[in-house]
């Protein structure tokens, strides 16, 4: 049975190019290439029209065709998006140098992000020691929502109808997504609103500390600090958070000035 549809189909929408983007969505990191059964699959989009949209995709510069395989992958064209996403974005020209400034003072991973769907979005990633470790995280990639502190408190700063629509979304989304797991996003929450930050230990051997950044006029966004290979405690999540919240009071004084 295919799975739910994503694309909304409002009357006010355009039904094409809601699909079209289900499509270019349905390709994500570790997926190189796709058919369109497995887009089809994907997207529960019936693959008929899945088989025209691949087309006019590939005609407009957005999907390469393999022809040996029948698949596609993304073209270049997607990856000048996201570029252009990073250089116009007002809000990293102003941050982005802060928190590269930042990282090398506090010896520090430091992070921006906003979400897309249930998911955020690195729009930035300071990492102060480059060498391969557990992870590699840079612009553009993906972590669940649920799982980390940047997700926990872009949580916190929603308000309650939006959050409860994304908690329901999650639950669905998420077979992993049990009552302990919820239980503990929403001790997150609160810690944000009590602490204005919360910690979390989603790899082993990484403590990741987040607050959200909240401004009339912009998305949500939030920004965290992250320490590798280190044994994470209550008192260096403590540490880690009062450095966070001083330098998100900077960030946010920036953002007035320039944004």
């Amino acid at each position: 049975m295919a799975p739910p549809r994503h694309y909304s189909g409002g009357a006010n929408g355009n039904r094409s190019l809601e699909r079209g983007i289900e499509i270019l969505r349905a390709f994500r990191p570790g997926v190189d290439t796709l058919g369109n059964g497995e887009i089809a699959e994907r997207t529960g989009l019936p693959r008929s029209t899945v088989s025209r949209l691949t087309k006019t995709l590939v005609d407009y510069g957005m999907l390469d065709e393999i022809r040996a395989s029948r698949n596609y992958r993304l073209a270049a064209a997607v990856l000048s998006l996201g570029h252009a996403v990073r250089m116009g974005s007002p809000v990293l020209q102003v941050l982005a140098p802060l928190m590269r400034a930042e990282s090398t003072r506090r010896r520090l991973n430091v992070g921006l992000a906003t979400a897309d769907r249930t998911m955020m979005v690195y729009l930035e990633s300071i990492r102060y020691n480059p060498r391969a470790t557990l992870r590699s995280v840079v612009a553009g990639q993906q972590v669940p929502m649920e799982l980390t502190s940047l997700g926990r408190a872009y949580l916190a700063a929603l308000p309650d109808p939006a959050r409860d629509r994304l908690m329901a979304r999650l639950k669905r989304r998420n077979a992993a997504a049990t009552r302990a797991l919820i239980a503990d996003v929403q001790k997150s929450i609160r810690a944000v609103r009590r602490d204005g930050y919360c910690a979390v230990s989603w790899q082993p051997g990484v403590l990741a500390v987040a607050t959200p950044i909240v401004l009339e006029g912009l998305p949500v966004y939030a920004l965290n600090m992250s320490l590798q290979d280190i044994d994470p405690t209550d008192g260096l999540a403590k540490e880690i958070g009062e450095y966070l919240m001083a330098f998100a009071a900077r960030c946010r004084e920036a953002l007035r000035g320039e944004v």
